[in-house]
């Protein structure tokens, strides 16, 4: 057994210090299911799923960087709760070391809860430690002290079994902050914002997902004007699910930038509000030391926040075979299609033209053969291309309805071209659509 115990600062108990207990536990499930609540503190079981995270160091060091940021103030490790909260008590952060018994005994009796009504008559017989508390009569203990010391006692030295209830995973993730100043400037929200991700992204860790959308809202305070409202609220969106905190943040400072607070804020609100599966897939075996920084969409989604959704686009690829179509620009915030295996039909062979024209350009026949900068000599083809009936243009009573013979051809001064000739007209026509590099 491998127990972590999370030690929030020690305060009267209040609907916030509550709230950012059950805030702690929810981020805890990611690591494990196995997380209760207890005594003020955060427990969690954590031996199944330390090979899961690459070890007891790096499990360690991720709890030990990220639980400060969510108000944690000590972290402790035992073979099982009671110690493992003893210890964070005592400041005390590994009790894997040495013999469990050992490190115990030289505790003080303060740190376990089953000592404080008890606390001045055993004083009075000269205990300060848990060691001292052991060494008396278990007989004697028995009649004068309540079972429930013995019983902690002998949980806490591993030699009765524990039991917990444990924390259920919320089905929706609504997470509410009380800011511990009220924020004027609306960048500054950020500060009590990430602590809010940092607890979404663990609970979409748990749910084995990632959000394409979430909310922030804010609650103004009560002393503000009359017009300025309770509260206001920004979604942020991006192409792909994801979890990770730091772009999530990155991404949600951008849009702070473009906010201006009518109020004093003094409350924050996150919402996950479009969640999907988020399946991560590793292409070695090696630990990737290569790859730095962040991913091309990620940068892509951080440029549109700054600039505006309108200004950042980028190809997103259809299964279509005409040539117009198999291609569209779409805002980089914007979900992309779901992927479907198929990919656009190409079954001759025939290469596909690095550089497409906008509208195809219709060229001069001399002899049945088509003219550009000089005469076109035919290399390949005819790659047959007919279809799109179904697809009606906006606003307009007319299809994109397409029936071509494309040809690979070759021109004296302009290289290697795309060409195609229209079928069914009433006059054939020759027209250039794309360059080969």
């Amino acid at each position: 057994m491998l127990w972590s115990a999370l030690l929030l600062p020690t305060a009267p108990v209040t609907p916030s210090t509550e709230a950012a207990r059950r805030a702690v536990a929810t981020w805890a499930l990611q690591f494990t299911p196995r997380v209760a609540l207890a005594d003020g503190a955060v427990l969690m079981e954590v031996a199944a799923s330390v090979r899961l995270f690459g070890g007891k160091r790096a499990l360690r060091d991720r709890v030990v960087i990220e639980s400060p940021q969510l108000g944690v103030v000590q972290v402790a490790w035992a073979p099982n709760s009671l110690a493992a909260l003893a210890l964070a008590r005592a400041g005390r952060e590994n009790g894997l070391r040495q013999a469990l018994p050992v490190l115990l005994d030289a505790l003080p009796m303060a740190v376990l809860s089953a000592t404080q009504p008890h606390h001045t008559t055993l004083a009075h017989i000269g205990c300060r430690t848990l060691g001292d508390i052991r060494a008396l009569p278990r007989g004697g203990m028995g009649r004068r002290f309540d079972k429930q010391l013995l019983q902690a006692l002998d949980q806490a030295y591993g030699a009765e079994p524990e039991a917990h209830v444990w924390v259920a995973l919320p089905e929706r993730f609504e997470e509410r902050l009380e800011l511990m100043a009220r924020v004027e400037q609306a960048p500054a929200l950020l500060f009590g914002a990430r602590r809010l991700l940092l607890v979404m992204s663990g609970w979409l860790a748990a749910r084995r997902a990632g959000v394409t959308a979430f909310t922030l809202r804010w609650a103004h305070d009560a002393m503000r004007a009359r017009d300025a409202g309770e509260g206001g609220e920004i979604t942020v969106r991006t192409a792909e699910p994801t979890r990770d905190t730091e772009h999530l943040c990155r991404l949600l400072a951008e849009h702070l930038a473009h906010v201006q607070l009518l109020a004093p804020v003094g409350d924050l609100q996150l919402l996950a509000t479009e969640v999907q599966p988020l399946v991560e897939t590793s292409a070695s075996l090696l630990p990737d030391t290569v790859r730095q920084g962040e991913t091309l969409h990620l940068v892509l989604e951080r440029l549109a926040a700054r600039l505006g959704p309108g200004r950042v686009l980028r190809p997103v690829l259809l299964p279509d075979h005409r040539q117009e179509w198999m291609c569209r620009w779409q805002s980089a915030p914007e979900p992309l299609p779901r992927k479907t295996g198929k990919a656009p039909a190409c079954t001759t062979g025939l290469p596909q033209p690095t550089f497409v024209l906008p509208e195809p350009l219709k060229l001069a026949v001399r002899g049945n053969r088509p003219i550009y900068q000089g005469e076109l000599q035919l290399l390949a083809g005819p790659q047959r291309v007919e279809g799109g009936w179904w697809d009606r243009v906006d606003d307009v009573a007319t299809t994109r309805n397409v029936v071509r013979d494309y040809w690979v051809a070759l021109s004296a001064h302009a290289g290697v071209l795309w060409v195609f000739q229209t079928r069914l007209d009433e006059t054939p026509a020759w027209y250039l659509h794309g360059h080969f590099a």
